[in-house]
């Protein structure tokens, strides 16, 4: 019975892991990477739409993005979303293409953005942290129904915190990588 509760924290934990390693993907690092920019959201006639479902993204260079929108008419709509984002990066088109220069970061911006990772990583904890105490508390009704003993409820929780310690112990991973990938020149 309380097996069903662990699975689905379970599932759901690593859903939060892979959501934090998606989110983590859109910071940059120095390098071109398509990745930076796929998910920012254009206002498209009006719509939110995620920048990969109206433009074709590519890194020709090491250090350049090419983003070509399918409709040229929305040229205007995606540099103004390029330039509200948190990239720090500046749009130059063609009234075909979108260019996007990635500079060398400071040694400051370096900081800026390891300190964005950190805080990206705090709040999957978080999200962690409540899926674990969605599944006490369904522990908890399952105890107080008498469907699961006292001992099976305690043995539950037990495994629960050890899902919970590896999920955490995996984002502070993720986060270590992306902050050492940030910070090397």
């Amino acid at each position: 019975m309380f097996e069903d509760v662990l699975k689905e924290a379970e599932v759901r934990m690593s859903k939060a892991v892979e959501a934090l390693r998606e989110d983590l993907m859109a910071i940059r690092t120095g390098r071109a990477s398509p990745a930076l920019v796929e998910r920012l959201r254009v206002d498209y006639y009006g719509t939110p739409t995620p920048l990969n479902q109206i433009a074709a993204i590519s890194a020709p260079e090491p250090r350049l993005l090419v983003i070509r929108p399918w409709d040229p008419s929305s040229i205007g709509e995606i540099e103004k979303a390029i330039l509200k984002s948190e990239l720090g990066l500046t749009p130059n088109n063609d009234g075909v293409v979108i260019r996007l220069s990635i500079p060398r970061l400071t040694e400051e911006r370096r900081k800026e953005l390891s300190k964005v990772v950190a805080r990206r990583v705090e709040e999957g904890h978080i999200a962690v942290r409540n899926i674990r105490r969605d599944a006490q508390e369904d522990l908890r009704d399952l105890q107080k129904e008498k469907l699961i003993t006292e001992d099976e409820f305690f043995e539950a929780r037990d495994e629960l915190q050890k899902i919970h310690d590896k999920y955490i112990a995996l984002m502070d991973e993720i986060g270590k990588a992306k902050q050492q990938e940030i910070l090397e020149i």
